[in-house]
């Protein structure tokens, strides 16, 4: 039931919405989807790495967090699909074409269907939502926007394109800054905005992505950020620093670089009074004390997420966590 002023009671506020990048992101998504509802879930995923190779549109996280939920990821090197084989790959390297950025058969289709759609005039939303359906994919993933945002990394010895610099050049030059080339024309998806209106949010969930380049771009679309402050649901983060070192990507490279410390508090700092919430893996319990003096709730709990179980048992602590803040869960 609702109060006199139109609020969603407690038992009413049971939706949850989750900010992801790739491979971190994507592992604590499938443990939040084995504990809440298809239709409690939304997930927006970052777009500003998509990129256009060999003519063909390519979303990495986008398709990371969907073959996760389809249970067809390659566990192994957390990205592509399972068992996949190369043979077009190989056979362009035989023609001279470009191939440091490797793309499956099996995955090829994915790309092909989404970038035949996209020609055809579909939104990159409603294409995701097609591919996911035919994929067996149960809980909501969107785009964070439909319109295109690139990540460009800034080095010394010039820009590059972020695939550029993380697959290419694997993360190897130094980097001095970065921004997101097409952020200030592009609209969050409408679905993103309602839910952040919306009085059933129970939580806000930032997974364990890179907070520059995975996290940065989704908060920064117009009225995000702002959206999300308003939001009577709480912003919980989970870090994707762990003692020092970032479990996945070149997040802690990035820091170092930025002349950051690489720490769990460094990025509660970076997110800043967004956050209602940061949890922190219990290497790094000693930082507690300092996030909490950013107005900061703090939880400390393991986080590195090797198994199954190990999403699971995240994916919990997460969603009590929250439930503490808010009285909702």
């Amino acid at each position: 039931m609702a109060d006199k002023n139109g609020a969603a009671s407690n038992s009413e506020r049971n939706l949850i919405l989750a900010l992801s990048g790739g491979v971190g992101g994507a592992k604590l998504v499938l443990g939040l989807s084995k504990m809440v509802a298809a239709d409690d879930l939304t997930i927006i995923a970052n777009t500003a790495d998509d990129f256009n190779h060999l003519g063909l549109s390519i979303c990495p996280d986008l398709d990371t967090v969907m073959y996760t939920l389809a249970g067809l990821n390659d566990q192994q090197q957390g990205w592509g699909l399972a068992n996949e084989s190369w043979n077009t790959m190989d056979a362009l390297a035989e023609l001279g074409g470009d191939t440091w950025f490797r793309l499956g058969d099996r995955d090829l289709a994915t790309h092909l269907e989404r970038s035949l759609r996209l020609s055809q005039g579909q939104g990159l939303a409603a294409v995701t939502q097609y591919l996911c359906e035919r994929l067996g994919v149960k809980h909501k993933l969107l785009p964070m926007s439909d319109q295109a945002v690139r990540t460009k990394i800034k080095t010394i010895s010039g820009e590059l394109a972020f695939q550029e610099y993380f697959v290419r050049d694997q993360c190897a030059p130094a980097i001095s800054g970065l921004y997101f080339e097409g952020l200030d024309q592009a609209v969050p998806h409408p679905e993103l905005m309602a839910i952040l209106a919306s009085e059933r949010l129970a939580a806000i969930i930032i997974c364990p992505s890179n907070p520059f380049v995975s996290v940065d771009p989704i908060l920064k679309l117009d009225g995000v950020g702002e959206a999300m402050r308003n939001s009577a649901a709480p912003v919980v983060a989970v870090s994707p620093i762990v003692a020092g070192m970032a479990i996945k990507g070149p997040a802690a490279k990035m820091m170092a670089e930025l002349n950051m410390p690489v720490t769990a508090l460094a990025v509660a700092a970076h997110y800043g009074d967004l956050l209602d919430g940061f949890i922190i893996d219990k290497s790094d319990q000693h930082l507690a004390p300092a996030i909490a003096q950013l107005d900061i709730k703090v939880c400390c709990v393991p986080t590195v997420m090797k198994t199954l179980e190990d999403r699971l048992n995240l994916a919990r602590d997460v969603l009590a966590f929250a439930g503490t803040l808010s009285g909702s869960l």
